[in-house]
């Protein structure tokens, strides 16, 4: 990933959360964090992260302490919160407290949820910030980054609380891509219902070999149940995205073009 961004001349990285395995961090002093941050990004561009399942099992408020980015510059990550470059609005959405079971069915595990109940309130504020952001958004590109599937056919497959709250959103203000991680794979799904492409870049660290889920409605472009990462290059009118193995080898690749914004 190193070669391919210093090759591309990359402005930043996203990541898609789970950003430290199992648990999370336990303080703002674990070493995990320059273990399995600093240690392994080579790239010196900055990298905006959400949070992941994984990452709510730790201290959340240790990954979201500013002085994190005093110990590594490149580190950005909040709950939910927009990069503006001009062209392309990239908003990061907190999907976490979406779903149910973390909830309901936590199992052995204890998430952090500080800063989250109430729930209720917490994910009204958010979708109607979200609404809100992408209606007065005038960036030719509208990119949507959540850490849980809309649409997938990998393990986890559908999350069935996003296609409900999330995806009518997304639906509405014309949102160009959905990026994500959760599902350990590399995916491209299209939309039978809109120009939404549903983008998954799972496969950092862990794969899951031959775990594939079912299909559904929408058609399935591209799926590698290997490690990986994608790219994304904008222009004004134009888009490629490309999906590589951990090698820099091309795995599937597609062109987005679209008119440019206007008020008129």
């Amino acid at each position: 990933m190193g070669r391919i961004g210093e090759r591309l001349g990359i402005d930043f990285v996203v990541s898609t959360g789970d950003n430290f395995y199992e648990d999370g961090l336990t303080s703002i002093n674990d070493p995990v964090f320059e273990k399995s941050f600093t240690k392994i990004y080579s790239l010196r561009a900055c990298r905006s992260n959400v949070l992941g399942n994984h990452d709510y099992r730790g201290d959340v408020e240790a990954q979201l302490n500013p002085i994190l980015g005093k110990v590594d510059s490149r580190w950005l990550c909040q709950r939910s919160f927009v990069v503006n470059s001009e062209i392309v609005e990239i908003f990061f959405v907190d999907t976490t407290p979406f779903v149910d079971k973390y909830f309901v069915r936590p199992k052995h595990h204890t998430y952090d949820w500080r800063g989250v109940l109430p729930r209720k309130e917490y994910l009204t504020k958010l979708s109607k910030d979200l609404d809100s952001a992408l209606r007065d958004s005038t960036a030719n590109w509208k990119i949507v980054v959540g850490h849980h599937t809309v649409r997938s056919i990998g393990h986890h497959g559908d999350t069935t609380e996003l296609v409900m709250q999330l995806l009518p959103i997304l639906e509405e203000h014309s949102v160009d891509m959905y990026i994500n991680g959760h599902d350990h794979c590399l995916e491209h799904l299209t939309s039978t219902s809109s120009n939404i492409q549903f983008l998954t870049s799972g496969g950092g660290s862990k794969a899951w070999k031959g775990n594939i889920g079912k299909l559904n409605q929408d058609p399935v472009k591209f799926y590698y149940d290997g490690q990986g990462f994608l790219s994304v290059e904008l222009k004004q009118a134009e888009a490629k995205i490309v999906f590589y193995d951990i090698f820099g080898k091309v795995l599937h690749n597609f062109d987005l073009s679209k008119e440019p914004y206007s008020t008129m």
